[in-house]
């Protein structure tokens, strides 16, 4: 369904950019995607700062490059990276978006989904705060759901995956203890491959 004729006399870009109903953290760490790409497959994701912690504000800081490296000894490693997501899901249910949905998030890294190099190009990342340990909270699963509903009625999504699996060997998330069955509950006839 064609944006303009769904939402009517909507600013379509302004849809485009931020998601209604995010708290946006505009994230540094982002630039355009190349000319005619279509944005057609979402990664899901899984994040803790410091790992197997949540609810502090790790995630947020190293999205927007302000992540201090005295205050955990993980922070040493990974301060200096720019990366980015566009979105991510807390523990209570609270949807973030760092970067427009029109925009290239630096989520994937080095990937390939179906012989298709640079994820990020055509992707849409979203990270749930959590790790491969530890299950997932029904809050993070009912907001993920409305997200992807959402993101399909706008986007020509042609499947979802993880980011374990369009970098293999090299990430392992969102890990054994998601479950992707609200997943294809909610995008009915779009293929998801964990």
């Amino acid at each position: 369904m064609a944006l303009v004729s769904y939402y009517g006399s909507m600013n379509v870009h302004a849809l485009l950019e931020w998601h209604p109903g995010a708290r946006v953290i505009p994230s540094p760490n982002f630039d355009s995607r190349p000319n005619d790409m279509a944005v057609d497959l979402i990664v899901i994701h899984a994040i803790s700062l410091p790992p197997g912690i949540y609810g502090g504000s790790g995630i947020e800081q190293l999205f927007t490059n302000q992540l201090n490296p005295d205050e955990h000894p993980y922070y040493k490693e990974i301060a200096g990276l720019k990366v980015s997501s566009h979105f991510v899901i807390r523990r209570d249910g609270a949807l973030l978006q760092f970067v427009p949905v029109s925009q290239r998030a630096w989520h994937a890294g080095l990937s390939n989904w179906q012989d298709r190099e640079r994820c990020n190009d055509f992707s849409i990342g979203i990270e749930l705060e959590g790790d491969d340990n530890t299950p997932f909270e029904p809050s993070q699963y009912q907001t993920l759901q409305a997200l992807l509903r959402s993101l399909t009625e706008m986007w020509p999504i042609t499947a979802i995956t993880s980011h374990s699996q369009i970098a293999p060997g090299r990430k392992t998330d969102p890990g054994p203890c998601f479950d992707w069955a609200p997943v294809r509950a909610s995008c009915p006839g779009i293929p998801v491959t964990p």
